[in-house]
């Protein structure tokens, strides 16, 4: 069982950091400490604790079930996907962090964000695309594989949770480096899985 959450959370940390990156988005969002901020930034660490979660559940689960047939081109080729993208949004917030997001002034407060279901999934599904060759392993645990599955979404929404509000907080003293510093993240990450 130890083995299983040393697991859990070693698959958490994509998610953990890019939620960082997502709650330090938000401290330089106009209103940062108004009512309506706060409700953004719980519905954000909200988003981001059952989008990671379930992927992080689903994904090792879909490897486990795949079987070892596949497990060498979905292993050698789930790396590079996840890489490259990570690689673009981690690209595409550096940009908008270097050249400026002037977007932000045209938009009210509620588009600041622009974090929507559709990129959480994005992010959700690249972040956990690695946990679905560790999917496969589960077989050599002496677990049940759907209960691990349980406990890695588990630990992973947890720390996604947590990971908004940390990176919020950071943000406030990173001030407009904040978007650097995710899209710094997402390059790592994304470099990280193929080497």
């Amino acid at each position: 069982m130890i083995e299983l959450l040393f697991l859990a959370i070693a698959l958490a940390m994509d998610a953990f950091a890019v939620s960082i990156g997502l709650g330090a988005k938000q401290a330089n969002a106009p209103f940062a400490s108004s009512a309506k901020a706060k409700s953004m930034l719980l519905r954000l660490a909200l988003m981001a604790g059952l989008y990671f979660g379930v992927a992080q559940g689903v994904m090792p689960l879909t490897g486990y079930l795949l079987g070892s047939a596949l497990l060498g081109w979905l292993a050698s080729a789930a790396p590079w996907i996840g890489c490259i993208i990570l690689v673009a949004l981690g690209g595409n917030m550096l940009y908008e962090a270097i050249m400026g997001d002037d977007e932000e002034e045209e938009l009210g407060s509620d588009d600041i964000t622009k974090i929507d279901h559709k990129v959480m999934t994005s992010l959700a599904i690249a972040t956990s695309i690695d946990a679905m060759a560790a999917g496969f392993t589960l077989n050599l645990l002496a677990v049940n594989a759907w209960l691990a599955c349980v406990i890695i979404a588990l630990v992973t929404a947890v720390f996604s949770f947590i990971g908004v509000y940390l990176g919020r907080q950071s943000g406030t003293w990173l001030e407009d480096k904040a978007e650097m510093l995710g899209g710094v993240v997402l390059i790592i990450i994304g470099i990280k899985m193929v080497l």
